[in-house]
């Protein structure tokens, strides 16, 4: 921690970095660490990309606590990148097929299949489960085009209160696409407890139990954005099928982050983006869960044009690999078989018969790759798959276990028992409102401070380099990464942390007009952004 900065009063073995010293001496993913670019102090406040000098090696590195927002760059990526790029200078088109000796990455055609393989531990399921394309949003959109089928008895929509906007603006727009109202097809679920950021498992469902008659999709989030809680997917998975009601789930946070089991729960949609705990770069490519059974594709009466599967927005890139290339549809020559019927011209008909005998149905790939609509972008790829090499060199359970132990040491540090917190001035400015519960949360401390301290308290962790997120008016979201960050990154947070409360609180530090400003706004809208 900088020298500059005043310590907070030691009280208790809570404070003492001995601990996390010790922490970080017998963590057993402590050697991934250094498979990831973790920025300098320096770097943060630094007007260019390039660095001046050989000594900048020496600079001492931020503290980056912020994986919830946009992970850090593995050092693979610009490997993968730079093969894939080179892969396009020597072979041209010809890379969509034809792959090199020496490089980590298949040809550009299979790479869409080869992370779908990589990521179907990640989130307990099956390869052929998983598609990786497009955008979390746009992936929402197109599964609830095959799973949101209202009925005059069957069209609500039940949506957490304070879900992310996007999937509020998605929800709302699905419905009005059915030319149906909102206010009539939209249920939020809110707290019990006005008085509480969190929901009960038990408050969800009388929710789903209340409108389970005219309900036709549940759409919640695998761990809220806001408050970090981690919601019993399985639980209310398992209650919304008991009404017959079809339930998706967005993972944003929960992907890379807690322990996911999405075919043993029966889960019938996910979608998530991977620029958070799956650190793929900024607007990075998301991905897609669609359970097997709705990724059937019954071929029986292909001879006769018949094929049966889900209806969905269908595109090139989901079908069937075997007659991907062959560009045929029967669909474009009726208009021809028309015109021809009319000549009256026995020759022409026939000619257009074996035409269409000639041209192929559109049959999508079983599972979720069928649910493709353009081919996905080759480089997007790359870096997806230099962080699941990453991942492959653990386990998610081994994930899991660090972050629970590191969230709680995090907790500790913040919220000591009260032998520990006597003459803690700071504990006195904020309250944790992710639950206490180790099973309902992921990596996320999500804290409220008291109102009007958040810009000088972003202010000064940004100087003291220090990365979190801020959600206005008052939450401060910390979230240690088990592949990056270590038990002594949280405990320099914590000090520099209390510190910019009480000197905030005091007055000595003021919010600015840049982006952690708790006044006005920034000149290029950045805290709005975020």
């Amino acid at each position: 921690m900088s020298t500059d900065l005043p310590l907070i009063k030691q009280v208790g073995q809570t404070y003492a970095k001995d601990e996390a010293l010790k922490l970080d001496s017998s963590d057993a993913l402590h050697h991934l660490r250094s498979e990831f670019i973790i920025p300098s102090k320096d770097d943060l406040k630094r007007k260019t990309l390039s660095r001046k000098d050989s000594s900048d090696a020496r600079e001492e590195l931020c503290i980056y606590l912020c994986g919830n927002s946009l992970g850090l760059q593995p050092r693979r990526t610009a490997d993968r990148i730079a093969a894939h790029l080179q892969a396009w200078a020597n072979k041209g088109v010809f890379g969509h097929f034809k792959a090199h000796d020496d490089s980590q990455l298949p040809a550009f055609v299979d790479l869409d299949d080869a992370a779908a393989q990589r990521t179907a531990p990640v989130v307990g399921a099956s390869p052929s489960e998983v598609a990786i394309m497009e955008t979390l949003s746009a992936n929402l959109h197109l599964l609830m085009a095959s799973f949101y089928r209202p009925t005059k008895e069957k069209y609500k929509i039940i949506l957490e209160g304070k879900a992310f906007p996007s999937d509020h603006y998605a929800v709302e727009s699905q419905i009005r696409h059915h030319e149906l109202k909102p206010e009539d097809a939209l249920i939020t679920i809110e707290p019990a407890d006005s008085r509480e950021a969190t929901l009960t498992t038990s408050h969800i469902l009388s929710i789903i139990d209340k409108h389970a008659s005219n309900t036709a999709l549940i759409l919640l989030p695998g761990v809220q954005y806001y408050t970090g809680q981690c919601l019993d997917i399985p639980t209310i998975t398992a209650h919304a099928h008991s009404h017959g009601i079809t339930i998706g789930w967005d993972l944003a946070h929960a992907v890379g982050n807690v322990e996911l089991q999405l075919h043993a729960w029966a889960v019938d949609f996910a979608v998530w983006c991977s620029y958070k705990y799956l650190n793929c770069g900024p607007g990075a490519i998301a991905g897609l869960f669609v359970h097997e059974k709705h990724g059937q594709v019954d071929k029986t009466g292909l001879d006769s044009g018949r094929v049966e599967f889900r209806p969905r927005l269908s595109g090139w890139w989901g079908g069937d690999k075997a007659t991907r290339f062959q560009m045929g549809n029967r669909t474009s020559l009726a208009p021809y078989m028309v015109s021809l019927r009319t000549r009256s011209s026995d020759s022409a008909v026939e000619t257009g018969k074996k035409v269409a005998d000639d041209m192929i149905e559109f049959v999508p790939i079983p599972g979720a790759a069928g649910f493709q609509v353009g081919n996905p972008c080759a480089l997007a790829i790359c870096p997806l798959l230099a962080s699941l090499e990453i991942f492959e060199l653990t386990s998610m359970s081994a994930i899991r276990k660090k972050s629970v132990a590191m969230t709680k040491y995090l907790e500790e540090m913040l919220c000591p028992n009260d032998a520990d917190a006597e003459g803690d001035e700071a504990t006195k400015l904020y309250q944790i409102i992710t639950p206490a519960n180790p099973a309902e949360r992921g990596a996320q401390l999500s804290i409220l401070l008291k109102p009007g301290l958040l810009g000088g308290v972003m202010v000064e962790l940004e100087e003291q380099g220090v990365v979190v997120d801020e959600r206005k008016p008052d939450v401060v979201r910390v979230a240690p990464a088990p592949l990056y960050n270590t038990f002594s990154d949280v405990w320099e947070f914590a000090n520099i942390f209390k510190t910019a409360c009480i000197k905030t609180d005091k007055g000595l530090v003021h919010g600015g007009s840049g982006p952690a400003a708790f006044g006005g706004v920034d000149s290029k809208g950045w805290s709005h952004i975020k």
